[in-house]
């Protein structure tokens, strides 16, 4: 009988733990009791069959890294479960309670309606509650924003965000205030009809005015926190990217990216599969100078560029749907942020001086 669960497992949740003395205090996110009648069974399937939403991979990634316990010891993924013994999940960091709080953040409200809005999220705010970020979301300000609505209530995966953009990225989003209409606008997204254009600047001289990038992702397994494209069509999952090149500053590129699927860094991960990172994407190394001079002018140059878009240059410009209620086309467009736009303008400035040079 499961006595109590609080947490899933999430591949960013599991951190690999020192084993001796001076290893952090753990916290038991997930406890299960044994039947008096059960079988022999592996650990891992014995918690995969006993937790929804969790893969056994990660049931055994979280055995690995010291987080699954059984009486109270550490155990790995092919220790067999005995009758009456207990089971534990234990992770370096206190559970938290799911509820979404409503927090007053302000919102950048582009469209909305009874059914639904758009909003033009900034740079630095995280979209959902998770490890490390459970207040101050995006999810927190739309449920103040929405704190006087009847039908909507934040804690019911019904109604909400029907897509994620990263951290750092700026732009559109949609969020559906009714259930039906979180379904419709999510089918429209599984079955690709939806219009998502994105600008970004990457290192580099893209060579082709345009082109598409076709390439499974999946996490990478030497970096977890970074997807990978793989060759094999069994590994990760289908993703599409087509691009065209708007600005050419010699040494980056400014672009625009229309996604076909929207896989988790799609553009990131496929962009720099190409030879092309993010400029000033950190994940995936566009934090470095990649392409330029070895002169500590230009060095100085890149690193104010930095400063002035201190993240991944890269905007969800365009978002383009059928309204779930009235099958109207619904198409929004939100300017450049600002750090961006001052990013473009000073690699401008910096090619015009060196062609009057």
């Amino acid at each position: 009988m499961i006595e109590e669960y609080q947490d899933e497992i999430e591949d960013n949740d599991i951190e690999y733990i020192d084993s001796g003395d001076s290893a952090p205090d753990l916290y038991e996110h997930f406890r299960v009791v044994a039947d008096k009648g059960q079988t022999l069974i592996r650990v891992d399937k014995f918690l995969h069959d006993r937790i929804p939403n969790v893969s056994r991979n990660r049931i055994q990634n979280a055995a690995d890294s010291g987080f699954v316990h059984v009486d109270g010891v550490p155990v790995k993924s092919n220790y067999r479960i005995k009758p009456d013994q207990v089971v534990t999940i234990m992770m370096n960091r206190p559970p938290y309670n799911n509820d979404i709080i409503p927090e007053d953040i302000p919102l950048d409200i582009v469209y909305e309606d009874d059914c639904l809005m758009v909003i033009n999220k900034p740079a630095g705010m995280v979209v959902h509650p998770g490890h490390g970020n459970y207040t101050g979301t995006l999810v927190n300000a739309i449920a103040w924003h929405l704190k006087s609505n009847p039908y909507y209530d934040a804690n019911d995966p019904h109604v909400g965000l029907v897509h994620r953009i990263d951290k750092d990225t700026s732009g559109l989003l949609v969020v559906a205030k009714m259930p039906g209409a979180k379904t419709n606008l999510g089918l429209q997204f599984f079955n690709k009809t939806t219009r998502r254009l994105y600008r970004a600047l990457v290192w580099g001289n893209v060579e082709v005015d345009e082109g598409t990038i076709i390439g499974n992702l999946a996490r990478d397994p030497n970096n977890r926190m970074q997807m990978k494209v793989f060759d094999d069509p069994f590994v990760g999952k289908y993703a599409v990217t087509h691009y065209r090149v708007l600005e050419r500053f010699g040494y980056v590129t400014f672009v625009e990216c229309r996604l076909e699927t929207g896989r988790t860094h799609q553009i990131r991960a496929h962009m720099r599969h190409i030879g092309h990172t993010l400029f000033n994407d950190a994940r995936y190394g566009g934090d470095e100078i990649l392409r330029g001079t070895h002169f500590s002018k230009y060095k100085q140059f890149v690193n104010n560029c930095f400063d002035i878009c201190p993240r991944q240059a890269l905007h969800a410009l365009t978002l383009g749907f059928e309204h779930p209620l009235t099958g109207e086309d619904l198409d929004f467009t939100t300017q450049l942020p600002q750090d961006m736009t001052q990013l473009l303008e000073k690699w401008r400035n910096y090619i015009s001086n060196r062609e009057i040079e």
